[in-house]
């Protein structure tokens, strides 16, 4: 059974060590911050957008969706660093289930991704693009959704190794191919044809799209690729398969 209470203790905690980190804070806040207004400034006066927006505009979901993948999958790694300095045994032998602290784990990383997501909406009026209070509820629900099935995907994997050296070696050559095959950067149909198809096993293309059809609703070139409901309900079974697989991984751990 779960123990709402487990769950509170593990989710306050690593909200208290996410504040505590200035570092990763920094970062956080920076890093959707350089690639939008770097990266998007440049890129903005060569890429040619005809009359569908301006690029920046068209990168606001991928930003978001690179936001919600990064810290999805690095706050998995609390999973790592708790097993090396053997706090995890600890909470091992605790009277709480497997499945408490896997959920514990899930709902603490999914709201810190739900808040570094949705704090990057307050830069769309900046960027030209209408978000009002029905925008905001959706891209909530879908932040929500993208943040729960990245974690629980984060997850599975930190329960599989042992190492801090170890998981950034396996998070960095899965997150940069993950985000620049979501169409985060660049429309799917832009890609050679076989990196077209292999987008679509890409969990995070989905979420991207989602979010287009919010904050993109009106471009046509730019703007989904795929129908809304496609779009959630593969997210769906993705994180109803990962939550699964994390458990058992983690139970056997």
């Amino acid at each position: 059974m779960l123990s709402w209470k487990a769950i509170y203790v593990i989710f306050l905690r690593e909200f208290k060590r996410f504040y505590r980190q200035r570092g990763r804070l920094i970062t956080t806040v920076a890093r959707p911050l350089m690639w939008l207004f770097i990266v998007g400034a440049g890129l903005t006066s060569i890429i040619d957008t005809g009359e569908h927006g301006s690029y920046m505009q068209f990168i606001l979901p991928g930003i978001v969706g690179m936001t919600i993948l990064f810290s999805s999958i690095f706050s998995t790694l609390s999973v790592v660093w708790d097993r090396e300095f053997g706090f995890l045994r600890e909470m091992l032998v605790a009277p709480v289930s497997r499945l408490t602290l896997v959920a514990g784990k899930l709902v603490s990383g999914t709201a810190l991704s739900l808040f570094q997501g949705v704090a990057l909406l307050l830069i769309a009026p900046f960027l030209g693009i209408h978000v009002g209070a029905k925008e905001v509820v959706i891209m909530i629900f879908l932040i929500t959704l993208v943040s729960f099935s990245l974690t629980a995907f984060g997850l599975f994997i930190a329960a599989r190794l042992d190492s801090l050296e170890g998981f950034n070696v396996i998070m960095n050559f899965i997150i940069l191919p993950m985000f620049f095959l979501s169409g985060a950067l660049y429309p799917l149909k832009k890609l050679p044809e076989p990196l077209y198809y292999l987008s679509f096993i890409n969990p995070l293309t989905y979420g991207v799209d989602s979010f287009k059809h919010i904050l993109l609703p009106g471009a046509s070139t730019l703007g989904p690729e795929l129908s809304l409901p496609i779009d959630i309900f593969v997210v769906i079974i993705f994180s109803v398969v990962m939550t699964a697989l994390s458990a058992a991984s983690f139970d056997r751990r």
